[in-house]
């Protein structure tokens, strides 16, 4: 406990202990977004004279960075390239007819696709197909979502290039001294990690996934059995006028709660069922999205307006008319839309994009939309045009779900994607190049065959997840070069003294696990990874050995829906409570905490 008395007296390591516990405070409260976070703790660090700029801001031009950044692009090369078309088309054959084999699917084929390509886009691609499938079968969504999560999360370390987590670890790693990571440096361990964990996914009872019900609508449709929330007017040619909630074909027709009738400034709240409808009346619906779409085409209704211009409500009339498309919008881990509602917003002018409904899970929100606060996981149905919506497509604050029409890749462009994609990951193997610069040239490379624009290359990159990632690896080496990780090091060495390595490191992989699910993955690596390090003598390990148990605990996440992007984004198409994914990853979770250290020890020595 040494080490932990000499922090008091070093005025620079209670600096950042400081911000640690701010930056930490800021991740769980959601007060602040993720890279905002990460851009003032750097900033304080910098500011106080903890780091020279040139320190605090040398993980912005690290090649882990960098090589993150034509990742973008090349996996958005293959996915216009229609390089997962195959995959598309294969969910939708006859040989896959029962969810058991739709997840061996997953398990065996979408895994390892997510070793080489981001997997939230992997999922974005594949959910409408999915739940497609899932109506087609009469399947419950919430038997298959989750397992195609879990699948991509258990692919996504198998090489470095499967998730930015992998990279910020290879970075931390050649900050503090110790050289960064290679390509297949934890393959080894990643590749009977992957084939345990599929093995889970198909052996697990299936009484751990619940039903949640699917939806008789067409292919499209994702909503659940408590729909969209979303505002609508009476005109006064409606055919409701005059009728009572009961007897209204509003609801004898269509699948459609009435929450809430608002006459002038009257509100009434349910029971409604014996309230004449009159013109005017402004109603708060549960609905569904084909009945929300039917009731607008008909005139039944009208769709609620922020504002009373006449044009503005006649454009709204016309939308449908005029060739408009209706997608959903997931709102992702780290919106900057989260926080706000869609009034303060101004969504439709910033977006040119009209909010029809929105829906929160299971949960029943019973706001008026233009006031609704929204979270991280909301789903928004929009109506846009169809450039408007491929402007979507370019936002980091919201990932379109639907696939569009017009926006699937020609055919003739794939093998050249695919064969660029390959040499990109067999050069640095067989030649002295660096990974980077094979990641770069295959950007060049895609631009040259057509396969991308150089403005969809500029439109592919996340800034978000390079502000987080650039910010908080200089974090890693403010915590190092103040003796902050040594002297917190020391306080964990004291708790961990006398046990055998194996247990040692299953505490410290199950520990990151649990910060995970508190704070971003990103984070709980740069705070863990410098102290996990400094342990790595005792444990008679190399250091690496200590960076890799961190990159799997932060990456193998299965308990919460934040604890990973992907369990977000099926969440609410998956219809799931928060205790599903837990009820369903806890044997996950255990599994990889029995696992992962032995394979530790197996590949890097050890007792």
């Amino acid at each position: 406990m040494y080490e932990l008395s000499l922090v008091f007296q070093n005025p620079q390591a209670l600096i950042t202990l400081a911000v640690l516990v701010l930056a930490i405070v800021s991740f769980i409260s959601g007060v602040l977004a993720p890279e905002l976070t990460g851009l003032l703790s750097l900033s304080l660090l910098m500011a106080t004279g903890v780091l020279t700029p040139q320190k605090a801001l040398a993980g912005f031009g690290s090649p882990a960075l960098i090589t993150l950044m034509g990742l973008f692009a090349v996996s958005a090369a293959l996915f216009k390239s229609g390089s997962l078309d195959r995959l598309r088309e294969l969910i939708a054959t006859d040989q896959i007819n029962s969810p058991r084999r739709l997840i061996a699917l997953l398990g065996l084929v979408v895994a390892p696709i997510s070793g080489v390509v981001p997997n939230t886009p992997v999922v974005a691609s594949l959910l409408p197909v999915i739940e497609s499938w899932c109506a087609r079968r009469r399947v419950s969504p919430s038997r298959v979502l989750l397992p195609l999560s879990f699948a991509t999360v258990l692919g996504g370390t198998l090489t470095l290039l499967g998730s930015s987590v992998n990279l910020l670890v290879s970075d931390i790693s050649e900050q503090l001294g110790y050289g960064s990571l290679e390509l297949f440096s934890f393959t080894a361990i990643g590749i009977p990690i992957w084939l345990v964990g599929t093995a889970y996914l198909l052996l697990a009872p299936p009484s751990l996934l619940p039903d949640r019900g699917r939806d008789n609508n067409d292919f499209g449709a994702s909503t659940n059995q408590s729909g969209y929330v979303t505002e609508v007017t009476i005109p006064t040619d409606s055919n409701l006028v005059g009728q009572s909630l009961h007897n209204s074909r509003l609801q004898r027709r269509f699948d459609v709660d009435v929450l809430e009738l608002q006459r002038g400034r009257e509100r009434f709240l349910p029971p409604l069922a014996d309230r004449r409808i009159e013109p005017g009346d402004r109603l708060l619906l549960r609905v569904t999205r084909a009945d929300l779409l039917r009731l607008q085409q008909e005139h039944t209704v009208q769709l609620a307006k922020p504002s009373s211009n006449k044009i503005d409500l006649k454009v709204s009339q016309l939308a449908i008319e005029e060739g408009q498309r209706t997608v959903e919008v997931l709102l992702p881990s780290g919106s900057t839309l989260a926080g706000a509602s869609l009034r303060e917003l101004r969504f439709r002018q910033r977006h040119n994009a009209t909010v029809l409904a929105f829906r929160r899970g299971q949960q029943t929100v019973q706001e008026r939309l233009g006031q609704a606060i929204l979270r991280e996981g909301d789903v928004l149905l929009l109506q846009a045009p169809i450039d408007s919506i491929r402007g979507l497509q370019a936002s980091n604050d919201l990932l379109v779900l639907d696939q569009l029409e017009d926006d699937l890749p020609t055919v003739r462009r794939k093998p050249i994607a695919i064969a660029i994609a390959i040499s990109m990951l067999i050069v640095p193997v067989v030649t002295p190049l660096p990974l980077v610069a094979a990641v770069l040239l295959a950007v060049v490379a895609m631009v040259l065959g057509g396969c991308l624009s150089p403005g969809e290359v500029q439109r592919s990159i996340r800034l978000d997840v390079l502000l987080l990632l650039g910010s908080l690896s200089s974090f890693s080496v403010a915590m190092q070069s103040t003796g902050l990780a040594d002297a917190l090091a020391g306080g964990l060495q004291y708790l961990l003294a006398d046990l055998p390595t194996y247990l040692a490191l299953s505490i410290i992989f199950f520990a990151t696990t649990i910060f995970t699910q508190i704070i971003s993955n990103a984070a709980s690596v740069a705070l863990l990874a410098p102290v996990a390090i400094q342990l790595a003598p005792i444990m008679n390990l190399p250091p690496t050995a200590l960076l890799i148990t961190v990159l799997f605990g932060a990456s193998q996440s299965f308990l919460t829906p934040m604890g990973y992007q992907t369990n977000l984004m099926v969440f609410g198409p998956g219809r799931y409570r928060f205790l599903d994914v837990t009820r369903y990853g806890a044997g996950l979770t255990i599994l990889m905490t029995a696992m992962i250290p032995g394979l530790i020890i197996w590949k890097f020595g050890g007792t």
